[in-house]
């Protein structure tokens, strides 16, 4: 059964290229376009759709307002088509806590070679929002899976040793997480005291969204947010968010961590990556760290919490109950990567002791 999809977009360029994008693809639909909210309110009464990919700023009606009514109303996965600068990153910000379920950064100028060029990312993006369940949402997801030759943590990282890292007093968290992971993360940050471990994350966003989303979440928590730039510690009462378009990893320095970003290759189809993250807290903290694997589609993350796991680290992963997408958790737990398996309400607890 096909993926119904609405375009709202007050670009005659942007419908017609998505239209054509996604109805070429297998599995997908355009039952409709919309050249604003309100055109889009009165098609929707005929037939609602399974997906609405909506630009944010449009006449008559900006796409928050109607968001917030879809979500107030019948909520539906909506995938957030935003121009990629500091202004469009805020605006689309507002939208993912309105309930978006993904982002797609587009760019100002040269917008339909953009789309021609992101199809695979586009209908991704898609298929990933029309699997999330929207009694999960509450806060903003984000970023695109890309269809390029695979590649693993190697490409950035060589593997472990096997040789186990000293024990220290310094304790670290390490967190990945993609669709419905802000949401997630919201929920954990904001429950944190300032005396938890020091934390690394990736969240799969892209470049440009990932400062708004970190200033939001420092905003809203008692521990300092910030997104990660080389050098950076992992100090109590810090998280450190990998920023959009690079690798994170954390290395040992002396009994201390801090974090490495870092460019490179796609690995396991993202950047950042959930495996390379995980590799280095396998490789430079084993014991000493904690890693978590949440909400998400795809299985980024999932061999990367096994070698966490292999080199003494306690690993968990969130529960098919209270994900959003459960992709990434599911495929950790097949790889027996997991120690614990538990809810979200239950890893603030977790992280704290």
């Amino acid at each position: 059964m096909s993926i119904k999809v609405m375009i709202v977009d007050d670009s005659a360029v942007v419908r017609q290229v998505l239209s054509e994008i996604f109805n070429a693809s297998s599995g997908i639909e355009v039952i409709d376009v919309a050249t604003d909210p309100i055109v889009a309110m009165e098609k929707m009464k005929q037939q609602w759709p399974d997906v609405i990919v909506l630009d944010v700023e449009m006449p008559r009606m900006d796409g928050i307002t109607f968001l917030r009514q879809i979500m107030a109303s019948r909520p539906t996965p909506v995938v957030i088509c935003s121009s990629l600068t500091q202004k469009g990153a805020d605006i689309s910000m507002q939208a993912m806590a309105a309930g978006a379920v993904e982002v797609i950064a587009k760019p100002h100028a040269g917008v339909k070679q953009f789309l021609q060029d992101s199809n695979n990312l586009l209908v991704q993006a898609v298929k990933a929002a029309a699997q999330a369940r929207m009694s999960r949402m509450r806060s903003l997801p984000p970023t695109p899976l890309e269809t390029r030759p695979k590649l693993s943590a190697d490409a950035v990282l060589a593997a472990p040793t096997g040789q186990q890292m000293f024990q220290t007093t310094e304790r670290i968290v390490i967190i990945g997480t993609s669709t419905g992971g802000t949401q997630a993360l919201e929920t954990i940050l904001t429950k944190l005291p300032r005396t938890c471990p020091g934390l690394a994350i990736v969240q799969h966003m892209p470049e440009k969204f990932t400062a708004s989303f970190a200033e939001r979440l420092d905003r809203l928590s008692e521990i300092e947010v910030k997104e990660a730039a080389s050098g950076d510690r992992l100090l109590p009462g810090r998280a450190l968010i990998a920023p959009g378009g690079k690798h994170m990893m954390i290395k040992r320095s002396g009994a201390y961590y801090q974090v490495e970003v870092v460019d490179g290759p796609l690995v396991s189809r993202h950047k950042p990556s959930v495996d390379v993250l995980f590799r280095s807290a396998a490789k430079f903290a084993g014991r000493n760290a904690l890693g978590i694997i949440m909400t998400g589609m795809g299985d980024d993350g999932a061999k990367g919490l096994k070698e966490m796991h292999d080199a003494g680290a306690r690993t968990i992963a969130q529960d098919e109950d209270s994900c959003v997408v459960f992709g990434m958790p599911k495929e950790a737990i097949k790889l027996g990567a997991a120690d614990e398996v538990m809810p979200l309400d239950s890893i603030a607890k977790a992280i704290c002791r």
